[in-house]
């Protein structure tokens, strides 16, 4: 389903990664609002993953504060270039920068992870 929706996975899978993410609060001790993964993979890249922000908190710049947090995180593993797939319009990725690459383009890892049927298109920013 191209949703854009977090896939569905094992809480495992997240408890295993949870040092790989950022997460915005909607105040002080509430709820989240937002979240993004960072992962290194390979030597100069990075990987931008389960970013999203909950609908009640869209349009506030929660996203644009994780995307720059997580571009940040990204220059000090340290990355070279950042990649990331999205099944949406893209545009904050394209307002920051990141530029569509083909899926070659990006590491092969992460790469052949990404679920087909999502119609996911993979983008690249060059730090």
């Amino acid at each position: 389903m191209a949703t854009g929706e977090l896939r569905s996975r094992p809480l495992g899978h997240y408890r295993a990664r949870a040092r790989e993410f950022l997460l915005a609060e909607d105040a002080p001790g509430g709820g989240p609002a937002g979240c993004v993964a960072v992962r290194g993979e390979g030597p100069g890249a990075a990987v931008l993953h389960n970013f999203c922000v909950a609908r009640a908190h869209q349009g506030r710049g929660i996203g644009s504060a994780l995307l720059r947090a997580a571009v940040d995180r990204a220059r000090r593993l340290p990355a070279a270039r950042v990649f990331t797939a999205t099944t949406g319009p893209a545009v904050l990725f394209l307002t920051y920068g990141f530029v569509p690459v083909a899926p070659e383009e990006a590491p092969a890892d992460w790469a052949a992870a990404l679920d087909p049927s999502r119609g996911s298109r993979v983008y690249a920013l060059t730090l």
